[in-house]
Order: structure tokens, then C-alpha cells, then sequence
């Protein structure tokens, strides 16, 4: 295992995916999404005090015309969630500040039809932390499509969760390890604790 040494924020980013009110109101597995959230929260706020870059990210469509409704022989678990109220808000407990980048997407993965890519690289961040709801789709996407952008990834493994145990499972075991390193939120942390030190050393 690759030690994670102090990251550095000026080329860090935060990247939550779809903590959202109609996301979180699904059963996640094998934690649930209120947990989820709770360390989510955690580690934003720990970016946040750092003023790094954070970046919410939220999946949402006015009319419904612009999500993906291909033909497929399984049904989007997605689109058969419990109602809530205000799908597409960030849950309140993340909330959104005025700090904060706060990016609307239209499928799983946050970096098409967005300028996502384009305002980590103007601000030369080449890392990425992700967390977020659901491990298997959108932060599973979200990091395949960071790979093939380059970008060195950080996933906090306890900070985002699955819509089934099978799905969350294959992908920390066979497709995270392969394109980034796998921590959890204290150790994530720790990383910008000890970064912070070393510089008043």
C-alpha cells in the first residue's frame, strides 16, 4: 500500500458525489446513507476549513429529456427510490456554501457535459478525493472517467456506499485499487493534518 503522505490542497480537490435529497432517501449498502453523509459531512468540512477545492456535485433534469433512458434489460434502481421532497437539493446536513462548486449533471459521471475537468485543471489541481453516493454508479464513473483524464485519485472508502453489497464490494476490490488508493475519512484527515505541520516545521 502507497503511503498517503500530507496532500497537498493547492492541487487537491474534493469531489462529493450526488448527496442529494432523492439519492440519500435509497438504501445503501453495506452502510447506510445516513452514515454516509454524517462522514461525508465530516470530511468536507475538513476541506472546507482548509479552503480547498470542494465540489458538489448533483444529478437532476428539468423535464426529464436530458437523462439517459436507454433500453436495458434491468431498471434504473434510480428511478424507483423513495419520493422525496426537493430530489435534486444537497441534503442539509453538506448544505452548500458559497465557497463551495456546486456542479449539476444529466448521467453517473461527473465529468461529461460539465466543466469539471476544465476548473480542477485551471486551478492545477491533478489529485481528487472522492466520496459519495453510489459507489458502484456515480462514484464509480466519476473515477473511471478521472483516470482516463489523468487525474491521481484518493477514494474514502468510508464515506460512500453502495445500492447493493455485490456492487460496492467489486468495485473497492477490483477497479478503485487499480486507478487510485483506497483510505478512510480519518486517515484522509490526517493527511491534511500532517501536511499543515510539516509547513509550520
Amino acid at each position: 500500500m502507497n503511503e498517503l503522505k500530507g496532500l497537498n490542497l493547492e492541487s487537491t480537490a474534493l469531489i462529493a458525489i450526488d448527496l442529494q435529497n432523492g439519492v440519500v432517501a435509497l438504501q445503501g449498502e453495506p452502510y447506510s446513507t445516513a452514515e454516509i453523509v454524517a462522514k461525508a459531512a465530516k470530511l468536507i468540512n475538513a476541506f472546507r476549513e482548509k479552503e480547498a477545492f470542494v465540489a458538489l456535485l448533483r444529478v437532476t433534469s428539468k423535464d426529464g429529456k436530458d437523462i439517459l433512458n436507454p433500453v436495458t434489460d434491468s431498471p434504473s434502481q434510480f428511478r424507483s427510490g423513495t419520493p422525496s421532497k426537493n430530489p435534486s437539493e444537497i441534503v442539509s446536513e453538506i448544505g452548500v456554501t458559497e465557497n463551495d462548486f456546486f456542479i449539476t449533471k444529466h448521467q453517473w459521471g461527473a465529468f461529461y457535459g460539465t466543466d469539471l475537468d476544465l476548473q480542477l485543471r485551471r486551478r492545477g489541481i491533478d489529485t481528487i478525493v472522492l466520496c459519495g453516493i453510489a459507489t458502484g454508479y456515480g462514484v464509480d464513473t466519476t473515477a473511471r472517467e478521472a483516470y482516463q483524464h489523468g487525474y491521481n485519485q484518493v477514494f474514502a472508502i468510508d464515506a460512500m456506499t453502495g445500492l447493493s453489497l455485490e456492487e460496492h464490494d467489486y468495485v473497492l476490490k477490483y477497479i478503485f485499487p487499480k486507478i487510485g488508493r483506497l483510505r478512510t475519512v480519518d486517515e484522509i484527515i490526517d493527511s491534511i493534518s500532517n501536511k499543515e505541520k510539516s509547513k509550520e516545521m
